[in-house]
């Protein structure tokens, strides 16, 4: 199995370093925002993609640029990511390339889901939070915290 591990920088790139060891059989390959984080966090291959959120439009689409040329490199199987739009493009176009996705809230999201997360519950195949009372059975589920 291919795994392509996505996030912003910050802390959503921090949550998805602590999920490293789960993937430590399997071939991964990490995306981040911001240059030179991944090689700080020890991981590759991995690739840099543009920072983007739902206020600046242009940005979404040279994200989902870097991500297509990404995902024609790496040709996952699964997308994994702590959140953040970055994540949410990554897991809509892994649809396209028939990867499974994993969306993860950000720890952050403590009174509700992110309006990424929101989103993502529709497209995600698993899609998690890390708070318990924001659970909802058979949507968004519950199975512990990364921090």
């Amino acid at each position: 199995m291919t795994v392509l591990a996505v996030s912003s920088g910050g802390g959503h790139w921090e949550q998805l370093m602590l999920l490293k060891g789960a993937f430590s059989d399997e071939n991964v390959a990490y995306a981040n925002t911001i240059s030179g984080l991944a090689e700080k966090s020890g991981v590759s291959p991995s690739y840099l993609i543009a920072d983007c959120n739902r206020d600046r439009p242009v940005d979404n689409l040279r994200c989902a640029r870097d991500l297509f040329r990404v995902f024609w490199t790496v040709r996952p199987n699964l997308i994994v990511t702590t959140g953040a739009a970055p994540g949410l493009l990554a897991i809509a176009i892994g649809k396209l390339f028939g990867a499974k996705g994993v969306w993860i809230d950000s720890v952050a999201n403590s009174e509700r889901l992110s309006m990424s997360g929101k989103i993502a519950r529709s497209i995600a195949d698993l899609h998690l939070t890390q708070w318990e009372h924001l659970a909802v059975p058979g949507r968004t589920e519950y199975v512990g915290g990364l921090l």
